[in-house]
């Protein structure tokens, strides 16, 4: 009986960034999860949210941004998962201007969003999954999320004070979509 006490019954409140990263550790080590494919990320009930995988030219989108962003010098990662108010959410691309400390580069989900989150926008995503998003590394620290639009050759640039109309970041994007 003494185990039964120690089972939560049910969540009684939105969980924290520290609850939903450990929640996330816990999935990514099990092995049952090891080769799904797609995107795994937790909404802030702690529940599991997949997506399938991207097409090709959303990969091929993110090299093309990741290489643009070099010119900034600093930190690029893609499938970068970060602990938010709003969950654990996996940003395509995140772009921080330091490179992370020695032995953090296993930190897994990362606590703090880097400066930029970018998300390419996939036919599964929703108008209400990419506010929710970019709400979520706004609010756990990213100074700007792009919105990268492919099929209409656009991106959206957010800042807390809402949407920009260009970006503070100077990276050429001449070309992007070809």
């Amino acid at each position: 009986m003494k185990v039964m006490d120690k089972v939560q019954e049910l969540i009684e409140a939105p969980l924290s960034p520290d609850e939903l990263a450990a929640k996330y550790r816990d999935l990514c080590e099990d092995p049952r999860f090891a080769n799904v494919p797609g995107k795994v990320e937790i909404d802030l009930w702690g529940r599991t949210v997949m997506s399938p995988p991207a097409a090709p030219y959303h990969g091929r989108l993110q090299v093309k941004l990741c290489d643009r962003l070099a010119s900034l010098g600093g930190e690029r990662t893609v499938e970068a998962p970060i602990a938010t108010p709003l969950g654990v959410f996996v940003a395509d691309i995140a772009w921080s201007s330091h490179t992370s400390p020695a032995g953090s580069e296993h930190m897994n989900p990362l606590m703090r969003a880097p400066e930029l989150c970018i998300e390419v926008v996939s036919p599964s995503n929703s108008r209400k999954e990419l506010t929710e998003k970019t709400q979520a590394y706004l609010a756990a620290g990213a100074e700007e999320v792009w919105i990268v639009y492919p099929r209409s050759r656009r991106i959206e640039v957010h800042a807390k004070q809402g949407l920009l109309e260009r970006s503070r970041f100077a990276v050429d994007l001449g070309g992007l979509f070809n």
